[in-house]
């Protein structure tokens, strides 16, 4: 076993200089964090399947911050693919934190009336994708670095025809537990950041959702009386990322959501 993690400051100012790879950094949440990571110094690595999407979040990032190209990475492919993840460490160098907002929850539908291999489809997809990020942190991240995954509250909450998709998504959060002890000895942190509903794209594509006045009328109802800012919930992300005492913990930032 590796020396005691060290101490630092628990403030996003101490990811200064560091290395982040985002996976799924091209749009919402993760393109808010690579925002927030750059403005206090952080380097940034970006990874989506879209390439004139990823292209532009690149722009966009590195206009939070002066700096010069090598200060923002992309990297072109899906963040399940091992290869890609191979490619994105290649290219990074020594990267610090990993922050996963990659994949999506799809194959919705009521059991009974889902193929098998629908549900396998599925359940292979949206489990094996956090498993191959694992993978890689373990054979890249340093004593000191950090894995964070993202998942919703539709896991604690789930509505009729989710049971397959969810089962697949809540893999990240077994695995956040799971792997804080396995990697421990590494001394590298695993955490979850669980999300209430959001104000990005994805939010946006729901039917009633694609409209200022959708959004709105969809958080009124929240104990804080709106949905939450991409960067609301980027700033989570930071924080898994800069306090060295955070580990195996499944953090909810939803405003209260689940509450009621």
């Amino acid at each position: 076993m590796t020396t005691a993690i060290p101490v630092r400051t628990p403030l996003p100012a101490s990811l200064a200089g560091s290395t982040v790879l985002l996976l799924g950094g091209s749009s919402g949440i993760g393109l808010a964090a690579g925002t927030l990571l750059r403005q206090v110094g952080a380097r940034v690595v970006l990874v989506g399947r879209d390439p004139e999407r990823l292209k532009a979040a690149a722009d966009r990032v590195r206009a939070a911050a002066p700096g010069g190209e090598d200060t923002v990475l992309t990297v072109t492919g899906d963040a399940g693919d091992e290869r890609t993840l191979d490619e994105a460490f290649e290219r990074a160098g020594e990267v610090q934190h990993v922050y996963s907002t990659a994949g999506g929850i799809g194959g919705a539908g009521l059991l009974k009336d889902l193929s098998p291999d629908g549900i396998r489809q599925t359940l292979a997809q949206t489990s094996w994708r956090p498993v191959a990020i694992a993978r890689a942190a373990a054979a890249h991240l340093p004593a000191g670095g950090s894995l964070t995954y993202s998942s919703g509250i539709l896991i604690v909450r789930p509505t009729p025809g989710m049971a397959v998709p969810l089962a697949g998504a809540g893999t990240v959060e077994v695995l956040t537990k799971a792997l804080a002890v396995e990697f421990a000895p590494s001394r590298v942190r695993v955490n979850t950041v669980r999300y209430g509903r959001i104000d990005t794209p994805l939010l946006r594509s729901v039917p009633g959702l694609d409209s200022d006045e959708g959004v709105a009328a969809a958080g009124a109802g929240t104990p804080l009386g709106r949905v939450g800012t991409a960067e609301e919930a980027a700033a989570a992300a930071l924080f898994c990322m800069a306090n060295n005492y955070v580990n195996g913990q499944i953090i909810t930032v939803d405003g209260g959501e689940s509450l009621v």
